[in-house]
């Protein structure tokens, strides 16, 4: 009985710091959220109260705004695009860097690699004038190619280390009943890395929707203008009313919260697999 009686005990620094992140990460958005049903004046004077009344107007306008959903759809037009291009496009070089041996591999492997360390920002007047010269500036292929480019790397690594620990005895099994290196990687191999691959797209998905910097050098044209442009066009809009722009962060943050409850299951199932495999 007293070891039951300690556990709590030793537990409860852990649970602390669960409840501190939680904290830290969950009262910025009930803040954001309640501050967008005041009004900016209410707001000035009652900065961290519940609201008086209750000002449903500031979403609704929002929500009842076409070039709301005009962005919402240019963001996941976008996100959805590259995902299926950056996973696709790994998990064929990741089969390759992980089922087969061939001269200059591994250096191959380290160029990849080495993309991790390459900043975007370094990138951008090269890539800027690349762009225009290939006639993609407002053009959503304009972001969805670089975006695919800089997600590569990080995909690859994971990829491949998931298809090396794929047992040998299964491919030549399958080669032995007249299955070829394709045929092995459709039908067997990615069924069975549908964990990883479902990790990798959640973290294309989220980082193709939250990048800001890649958009703005491309779109010029408001047409095209993504979630992100948006918020720093209705932050200068209405740079006095408070009120508004929370509530416009928060309806721009809720599908990517929305995508991350639904895949959050296969998200931490991919990362749990690659742990139990490592």
């Amino acid at each position: 009985m007293s070891g039951i009686r300690r556990t709590p005990v030793r537990n409860l620094p852990l649970h602390l710091v669960l409840v501190l992140v939680g904290a830290v990460m969950v009262v910025p958005l009930l803040y954001a959220l309640l501050s967008g049903f005041k009004s900016t004046d209410e707001l000035s004077r009652n900065p961290v109260g519940l609201p008086d009344s209750w000002v449903t107007s500031n979403y609704t306008d929002i929500l009842g705004s076409g070039s709301f959903w005009r962005l919402v759809g240019n963001s996941t037009l976008i996100a959805v695009a590259t995902t299926v291009l950056v996973v696709a496009v790994s998990a064929l070089a990741a089969f390759s860097f992980a089922r087969f041996a061939f001269r200059g591999r591994e250096v191959l492997f380290t160029v990849f690699t080495m993309g991790l360390m390459f900043p975007f920002a370094v990138a951008a007047l090269p890539l800027f004038l690349l762009l225009r010269s290939m006639h993609l500036l407002d053009n959503p292929l304009g972001v969805i190619l670089p975006q695919a480019a800089f997600g590569l790397p990080m995909t690859i690594i994971i990829l491949r280390g998931f298809f090396r620990e794929i047992p040998g005895e299964l491919e030549e099994a399958a080669t032995l009943d007249g299955c070829g290196p394709f045929a092995f990687f459709w039908r067997i191999l990615l069924p069975m890395a549908r964990p990883a691959l479902g990790t990798v797209s959640v973290l294309a998905v989220v980082t193709s929707w939250n990048n800001f910097f890649l958009p703005l050098l491309v779109f010029t044209d408001s047409t095209w203008w993504t979630i992100p442009i948006g918020v720093q066009q209705f932050q200068g809009q209405y740079s006095t009313e408070y009120a508004r722009v929370f509530a416009y962060l928060v309806l721009a943050m809720v599908p990517a919260l929305a995508f991350y409850s639904v895949a959050e299951r296969q998200l931490v199932g991919g990362l749990t697999a690659g742990a139990t495999k490592g």
